[in-house]
Order: C-alpha cells, then structure tokens, then sequence
C-alpha cells in the first residue's frame, strides 16, 4: 500500500513539474517577439494580437487557443516564432462561434513563416470542417523573405490559402479580414467580388 502510494506522490510530482514547465513556456509564447516589440506596438498605438481577439470576442463565452505551441524552439537563428507569428482560436463573436485569426506583428512584424502558413492552413480547415465563419485580424509584413522558397512551392503550404478561402466562400462560410498593415494600400479578398481600401 505504501509503495502504491510513494509511486503515485512521485507520479503527481512529475506531473506538476511538467505542467509547470509547460505554463512557463506558454507565458513566455504569449509575450510573442517580447516586450520591447509589445511597447512599440503600443506606442504606435496598435494593440497586440492577443489584445486584438480578447477586445473582438465576447467577454461572457469561452475562448480556447489552437497551436500555441506551433513554431516552439524553431527558426532559432531568426530570433524564433513563437506561436508561429499568428494566433488562432475559437471563441464568439456577437453570439456566433467563430475561428479567429491574428498576426503577431511582435514576432518579425507579423512576416510569414512556413509553420504560418501551416498554423494558417489548419486554421482554415477547422473552419470549414466546422462550418465556422473565419475572421483574420491581418497585421503583417508578408512572406519572411529569407525563408520564401520554403512557403510557396507546396500545394499544402501559402498558396493552398486562396484556394481555400475560394472553397469556404463556395460552402457560404463567411470571410472577413480586417488590416491593420500600414503597408498595405489596399486589401483585396480572391473570393470576394469587391475590394475594401485601408
């Protein structure tokens, strides 16, 4: 009996340090490109991504987060991807249960990674298995350029996106992509008949 037990107390200890670990690594994803990068966004007076889709979703309905993980410990010699430079979750937005998705413009100014676009392209499948309307919070400086032949050659990687979003507008799966990009002059959605100036 008491073996039992000394192996169940080692058991919860291990699993309370893994879950600690596990919160420290999550506190430091959720900081994106770190604090000097939240600042600046601030003092040009953009919130964050997570500020973002906190401010967008409903405050009384649950909001639970999708590949936080994703880009963790890669891209080191980039200075990393937390996150994979985009947060994604499913929350509610006035009632309705949406997919939303927020670059990070803390992590290389909300440039495009590979596991971006892949974190992106999920993003879009849960939507559409789901018959979900899809929300893109867009704050980016494009495709990461020293990594751009690893984003466009696949049919599974960038490109597959407008051809995704053509299948959801077909299915009648709402789009809308707000920009907050300063770049960008204008936004044109493929699926969409008309285009939005910024």
């Amino acid at each position: 009996m008491a073996k039992i037990n000394i192996e169940q107390s080692k058991n919860d200890d291990h699993m309370k340090l893994l879950l600690s670990r596990m919160n420290h690594r999550l506190e430091k994803i959720y900081k994106g490109g770190g604090e000097r990068r939240i600042e600046k966004q601030h003092k040009q007076g953009k919130m964050t991504a997570r500020e973002r889709i906190e401010y967008l979703a409903d405050k009384d309905r649950p909001v639970l987060e999708i590949g936080a993980f994703a880009g963790f410990e890669m891209y080191k010699d980039y200075g990393g991807c937390p996150a994979g430079g985009v947060v994604v979750v499913i929350g509610y937005v006035s009632g309705r249960q949406c997919v939303i998705v927020a670059n990070d413009a803390t992590v290389k100014a909300g440039a495009w990674f590979p596991i971006t676009g892949k974190k992106n392209l999920r993003a879009q499948e849960i939507a559409m298995e789901n018959r979900l309307p899809i929300i893109y919070l867009v704050d980016s400086a494009g495709v990461f350029l020293p990594m751009q032949d690893e984003i466009f050659p696949d049919k599974e990687h960038f490109g597959r996106i407008f051809r995704n979003n053509a299948r959801m507008s077909s299915l009648g799966i709402p789009q809308i992509a707000l920009s907050w990009a300063a770049a960008w002059q204008e936004v044109t959605c493929p699926s969409c008949p008309t285009r939005l100036s910024s």
